[in-house]
């Protein structure tokens, strides 16, 4: 008889703030789809975390159910994966507070994240801010995640999340799962259309600088054509700083089309930005006007989203409450039963 084969699990959170962007289904949701048969995937909308910043209650709502809905639209198969909201499962606040508690000032303080937040004028400084980095390691390991696929913004809290775990597997025995964070090397940093030297932000990019997953197609047009390049013409990938324009809406063209950045050059060698733009906006409209009228018809059919969000958070509890007793018990704390 052949050996179960035991799936590797997946792990990713997304806070449901600003508008998920072309930058977030190429790094990483386009690849999420490609993963759901291979691998255990629990994909949450982080709501806990987006409570750093003040949020609009009615606003926050929709954008949660929203990020559910536009998971689906490009192709996760809820059956296949587990979409759940994070404020469904006790475990999350629960670990939190045990892996707190292992947790040095001197690894938070080390944090940049809080740094580069708390630096900027009119921040919100607050210990959740602070202590974000622990609730994001009690998510992964909560779950006995292998595989977490983040930016490079979000390493450093990986590696904490890391370095949490061993500290718990050496004083009580081993008990978690040492995540290792994935980062795409393809398409993992899709830059601001307005300031090509940014990073493309579903929350800190201007309107006219990001290009929203259910943008209408002319505003997907507009912002295209509008796009910041140089003074120059030519459809050629360079890292020069002064290219960074045309550089960012080459990999744009690329990771949706498949096409090699040299085969792209080679259509456009004779033609001119102009061109070249309307045909970028072309593409973007074409992948995502299915995915907005996806989202829209979803977004009017609550029953079928609350189903699926019960669903996932049951299969997710059960999760959290069987590894919550381990941890319970290698610590000392008496179980209350379930």
């Amino acid at each position: 008889m052949d050996e179960q084969v035991i799936q590797k699990t997946i792990l990713s959170g997304i806070q449901p703030t600003g508008q998920l962007t072309i930058g977030n289904y190429i790094g990483a949701m386009k690849n999420f789809v490609r993963l759901q048969n291979d691998y255990e995937t629990l994909y949450m909308v982080v709501d806990l975390h987006a409570l750093t910043v003040p949020q609009d209650p009615k606003e926050l709502r929709h954008k949660t159910l929203s990020v559910i809905a536009q998971y689906i639209s490009v192709g996760l198969d809820p059956e296949k994966n587990n979409l759940f909201i994070q404020s469904h499962v006790t475990g999350h606040t629960e670990l939190t507070w045990i892996l707190g508690c292992l947790t040095g000032l001197g690894d938070l303080n080390r944090m940049t994240q809080f740094k580069d937040k708390s630096s900027k004028p009119g921040a919100n400084i607050n210990a959740g801010l602070y202590t974000y980095p622990i609730l994001m390691a009690s998510d992964i390991l909560l779950y006995n995640a292998d595989f977490v696929p983040v930016g490079e913004d979000q390493k450093q809290h990986v590696e904490l999340t890391r370095d949490i775990a061993m500290k718990f597997n050496y004083r009580y025995s081993d008990t978690f799962t040492i995540p290792e964070p994935i980062i795409p090397k393809s398409g993992a940093r899709i830059m601001d259309l307005q300031n090509p030297l940014a990073k493309m932000s579903k929350s800190d990019s201007g309107e006219s600088g990001r290009l929203a997953l259910i943008d209408e197609p002319s505003v997907i047009a507009k912002k295209i054509k509008s796009a910041v390049t140089d003074s120059g013409s030519e459809i050629k990938f360079s890292e020069d700083e002064e290219k960074a324009g045309i550089r960012n809406l080459l990999t744009i063209y690329s990771n949706l089309t498949e096409l090699s950045i040299a085969d792209i050059e080679l259509k456009y060698k004779s033609r001119g930005y102009g061109d070249f733009k309307k045909d970028l906006a072309d593409i973007v409209v074409e992948k995502l006007s299915p995915i907005k009228l996806k989202h829209d018809d979803l977004m009017k059919n609550k029953d079928y989203l609350e189903s699926v969000l019960k669903s996932g958070a049951e299969s997710a509890q059960k999760k959290a409450w069987k590894m919550l007793g381990k941890v319970y018990r290698k610590i000392g704390l008496v179980q209350a039963a379930r």
